[in-house]
C-alpha cells in the first residue's frame, strides 16, 4: 500500500507490504518527519484523528477499520503547551530584542526541520510556527498572532458569524455560496475550514492587515491592507500555519529560545518583514510543504470514485454524503 505522508517539513510517499503492522507504520513516520512524539490526522476534506497509540503495536493495517491506501496522514508534533495569558494589545517587532541566555553549544540542524530565516537587523531570526491539523487551524493561526495563542477557536467563529448577520449587504448568497444564515451556522461547526472570507472579517476585528502567503505560488493576499500593524500567516493548500521571529544571537541562523518569546505582529511600514516571510515559504515550496487542491486527484474510499480537486470531491460529498476521501495513486 502506498502511504502519502505530510510532516512540519514537507511531504514524503511510503510503499508497505499488504502485511505491514502498526508498527511499521510509526517507523516509517518517525524515519520519514523526524518525529518520536506526534499526532496524526487523516480524511482529507474532513480530517480525523488516527490515534496509533491507542492500536496494538503487532496489528495489521489492512485489519483497520480505514483504508490507508492511497492516504495522506497529516503528522504534527505532539505537545502540551502551557496557555499563555491574553495580551493587552498586539506588539511589534523590537529590533532591540534580546534573546534570553541560552547554552553555546550550537544547534545540530537538520533537513527536516522547520526552515529558519536569520534577519540581523531584528536581531532574530524567523520561524514557522506550525498549527494543529484540527480543522480550526486559520483560527488558530490567527489566535496565535494576535491573542497570544489563547484557545479562543470557538470566539473567533462566533465573531465571524456576527459580523456576517450584522452586514447582510455585504455578505450575500453569491459571496458566501450559501444562505448566509446556513453559512452562519456551518462556520461555527468545529469541522468548518476557514479561508479568505474569514480572514477578512478577523482583520479588520482585530483591525490588522493579515496577509497569508500561498506556498505553491508565493503569491500574498493582504486582508485589511492599510493597518498600521501586520501578522503573516503560510497557506499551504488544506493548513495555515504562522510565521513568527524569534530572539536569537549572532549570526541569527537558529532560534534557540522558546516560543513564549516569539513577536508575531509586525509593523506594516517594514518591508523586511515580508521579505523574510517569502524568504522562508520558497524553502517551504522546494520542500514540495502544500497540497495541489485543484490538480490533486482523489479516491472516495466509500465507493471506489475518483475526483480532480477539492471542488470535485466536495460535489460528490454534497451530492452522496461519502466525506471519507483518500488520495489517488
Amino acid at each position: 500500500m502506498r502511504i502519502r505522508i505530510r510532516g512540519p517539513a514537507g511531504q514524503s510517499t511510503v510503499t508497505l507490504d499488504a502485511d505491514a503492522t502498526v508498527d511499521d507504520l510509526r517507523h516509517q513516520i518517525t524515519e520519514k518527519t523526524g518525529l518520536t512524539a506526534y499526532d496524526v490526522k487523516y480524511g482529507y476534506p474532513n480530517i480525523k484523528p488516527l490515534v496509533l497509540g491507542g492500536l496494538p503495536s503487532n496489528q495489521k493495517l489492512a485489519d483497520l477499520d480505514i483504508i490507508l491506501n492511497g492516504e495522506q496522514l497529516i503528522v504534527t508534533q505532539h505537545e502540551n503547551p502551557a496557555q499563555s495569558p491574553i495580551k493587552s494589545e498586539p506588539q511589534a517587532a523590537n529590533p532591540l530584542l534580546k534573546a534570553p541566555a541560552v547554552s553555546s553549544t550550537p544547534k545540530k540542524g537538520s533537513p527536516d526541520d522547520p526552515p529558519e530565516v536569520p534577519s540581523p537587523d531584528h536581531s532574530g531570526t524567523f520561524v514557522l510556527r506550525i498549527m494543529p491539523d484540527d480543522n480550526s487551524c486559520l483560527f488558530r493561526a490567527v489566535s496565535s498572532a494576535t491573542m497570544g495563542g489563547v484557545d479562543a477557536m470557538t470566539e473567533l467563529r462566533s465573531v465571524v458569524a456576527q459580523t456576517i448577520q450584522a452586514h447582510p449587504d455585504i455578505y450575500t448568497e453569491a459571496v458566501l455560496e450559501k444562505k448566509p444564515d446556513e453559512y452562519c451556522r456551518w462556520i461555527q461547526n468545529e469541522d468548518s475550514w476557514g479561508g479568505g472570507i474569514e480572514l477578512s472579517i478577523l482583520s479588520k476585528h482585530f483591525d490588522i492587515e493579515i496577509c497569508s502567503i500561498d506556498v505553491q505560488t508565493l503569491r500574498i493576499d493582504r486582508f485589511n491592507e492599510g493597518a498600521p500593524m501586520r501578522c503573516i500567516v503560510v497557506y499551504s493548500g488544506i493548513h495555515y500555519d504562522t510565521i513568527a521571529l524569534s530572539p536569537s544571537s549572532p549570526p541569527y541562523t537558529h532560534s534557540d529560545v522558546p516560543p513564549d518569546f516569539d513577536t508575531k505582529v509586525f509593523d506594516a511600514a517594514d518591508p523586511l518583514v515580508l521579505e523574510k516571510s517569502q524568504e522562508l515559504c520558497q524553502v517551504l515550496q522546494t520542500r514540495h510543504y502544500y497540497t495541489d487542491t485543484a490538480g490533486f486527484h482523489l479516491r472516495c474510499n466509500t465507493c471506489g470514485g475518483t475526483f480532480v480537486g477539492e471542488r470535485g470531491a466536495t460535489q460528490h460529498a454534497e451530492q452522496t454524503g461519502h466525506v471519507d476521501f483518500g488520495e489517488a495513486g
